[in-house]
């Protein structure tokens, strides 16, 4: 069936397109109901791939998990879904009864959900086109039973496209969004364009996180600029929003992420970085809201 231009001049008939919008709404509906059980949903942004936006949804879920927030990760990333592996669950299938699709759960108790579980293997690719990929991601909002969470983190992928347009327009209540950048020049031009997409939605944008900020030197442990320092920060003054934090790079964290232990676990200065700025999104959302 042809997409709906909305003046029913591409579909079959007229009661097809009627057909359409009244499953739509029902499908509006019941995440209306499904997330009016979370009490704080997030947006995890990033203008540029490769800035570590998912190892930073990861890690700020685990954050709040050891603060005993009830959290669930929804993996947004249709074509490229990395949060099992980074969790450690990445061999799970779902189970799928009258309530819903259930969410799989890490052993430290945080809730996922990800495209990569229904696939037949981590090779298989997902080739889809734009609609149908909003309508996996409406999918999950609407037949996942998420349950009663604290807080939902939605990591989504880099750019600002469909995916990102479907999230913010299909979740109400959102509480705001964090834009993921690296220090250089060229990751900071494309961060100002999901924050100017996320005001264009009227979302909130919750601060800025400057990940791979420097290096942990693995002899002294002090941190070492690698790809410069502070772009994050003079984004964030510029779009008057706050500057959350700087993530630097630790070996002992990266081999922990590829084992899908998150670095908040860890003895390590990433680690104490994540817990401080969990802490700001703790105080700035639920203080806003009380």
């Amino acid at each position: 069936m042809a997409e709906c231009d909305g003046n029913c001049n591409s579909c079959a008939s007229k009661n097809t397109c009627s057909d359409t919008k009244k499953l739509l709404a029902q499908q509006d509906k019941k995440i209306r109901e499904n997330m009016s059980k979370i009490k704080h949903k997030i947006v995890i942004l990033s203008g540029k791939g490769g800035v570590g936006k998912s190892t930073v949804t990861v890690n700020l879920a685990a954050a709040l998990n050891l603060m005993g927030k009830k959290v669930g990760v929804l993996d947004a990333d249709i074509h490229g879904p990395n949060i099992p592996k980074m969790l450690g669950v990445e061999n799970a299938q779902p189970m799928v009864g009258p309530a819903g699709i259930f969410p799989i759960v890490t052993k430290e108790g945080i809730r996922t959900m990800s495209i990569s579980y229904l696939l037949p293997d981590d090779k298989t690719p997902v080739i889809w086109r734009g609609p149908k990929v909003s309508g996996a991601i409406r999918q999950f909002l609407a037949d996942v039973a998420w349950g009663e969470l604290d807080y939902l983190l939605i990591d989504t992928p880099p750019g600002t496209g469909d995916e990102q347009l479907t999230i913010m327009q299909s979740i109400p209540d959102i509480d705001g969004a964090i834009v993921v950048t690296t220090p250089e020049e060229v990751s900071i031009l494309d961060v100002k364009k999901s924050i100017t997409m996320a005001r264009m939605l009227n979302i909130l944008i919750l601060g800025i996180i400057e990940n791979m900020s420097g290096f942990v030197c693995p002899h002294c442990n002090k941190v070492v600029d690698v790809f410069g320092r502070g772009g994050g920060e003079k984004a964030a003054k510029e779009f008057g929003v706050e500057f959350l934090g700087r993530i630097p790079l630790d070996v002992k964290a990266r081999e922990a992420s590829d084992k899908g232990i998150p670095m908040v676990l860890l003895d390590c200065k990433a680690s104490e970085e994540f817990k401080k700025i969990v802490e700001r999104i703790v105080e700035k959302v639920e203080g806003k809201k009380e």
